[in-house]
């Protein structure tokens, strides 16, 4: 049994889980996310908690293996509704810039067209300054999908660094070319 799958998750006031035979939807103060569950596992809400069990249809193997990763998920999702995520990127680059519009973001990062990176649903974007994006929505797996998205298009660059990195990352720089013996 899986060590992170055994462990119960908190609900916490104002979500709701609902689970039916093979999906389940947590609603909360952010939005509504739905997830399909493998027939391996089962969902059971007891109170003000939800447990994963194994449902015992399928291969024990598989189970054992989707157990943790089941859990994990719906925390994600129940953490999602209820505080959201972000992602935090920066642009580094004399004259690159980005500004957030309602269902896109526009990237001048040195191409000679500005790139667009269109949002999906419950996902967000913001720019404090015109070189820090904040990516926010409650799908965690949406929000870092679209921040991979931006990073890339312009990966940081070894020799001087320039490119769209997310916040905190550090880039390990390379000497360029040496003359002479």
């Amino acid at each position: 049994m899986s060590r992170i799958g055994k462990q119960p998750i908190p609900i916490p006031a104002g979500v709701t889980i609902d689970s039916k035979s093979n999906a389940v939807s947590v609603k909360g103060p952010k939005g509504t996310l739905t997830m399909d569950l493998r027939p391996e596992v089962g969902l059971e809400v007891e109170g003000n908690q939800a447990i994963i069990n194994l449902s015992g249809t399928g291969s024990p193997r598989q189970a054992r293996a989707f157990h943790g990763m089941t859990r994990a998920l719906v925390n994600n999702m129940v953490e999602g509704v209820t505080k959201g995520f972000e992602k935090k990127l920066e642009i580094v680059g004399v004259g690159w810039n980005a500004q957030a519009q309602p269902k896109k973001v526009v990237l001048n990062i040195g191409f000679c067209h500005p790139v667009e990176i269109s949002l999906p649903d419950g996902v967000s974007a913001e720019c404090a300054k015109p070189t820090a994006i904040s990516i926010s929505g409650a799908d965690k797996q949406a929000v870092g999908q679209v921040a991979a998205d931006i990073r890339a298009v312009r990966k940081p660059e070894p020799y001087k660094g320039k490119g769209i990195r997310y916040q905190g990352e550090y880039v390990k720089r390379k000497a360029g070319k040496s003359f002479g013996a």
